[in-house]
């Protein structure tokens, strides 16, 4: 579950959370489908990239107070960096979220 401090909304949504190096490696690649979310905690690099992925996604990075910085929506076979590193990125099913920059999260 993901609840938004900013606008009070609570969405009921699987978080599954990628905090070690074999997780954050495999991340989304080769799934056919995803309903969940991504949480990926514990990094050393934010650049993201949607190789071998088979569907768009929508891409918040957030600092360490978890208020979402950047958003990238991006299509399979892409790169992105964000402006500065990011403490956690969520990712998810291209507009399955409706979160905005200036958002803060909290995490169930």
């Amino acid at each position: 579950m993901i609840l938004n401090n900013t606008t009070d909304e609570q969405v009921n949504i699987k978080i599954v959370v990628a905090d070690t190096f074999l997780k954050r490696f495999k991340g989304l690649m080769f799934k056919n489908d995803f309903d969940e979310c991504m949480l990926f905690c514990n990094l050393k690099d934010s650049s993201i990239h949607t190789l071998f992925m088979k569907f768009e996604i929508d891409v918040y990075f957030l600092d360490e107070n978890r208020v979402i910085f950047e958003k990238a929506s991006l299509k399979p076979w892409k790169f992105h960096k964000p402006e500065k590193q990011a403490k956690y990125i969520l990712e998810c099913r291209k507009n399955s979220l409706n979160l905005r920059i200036g958002d803060c999260l909290e995490f169930f």
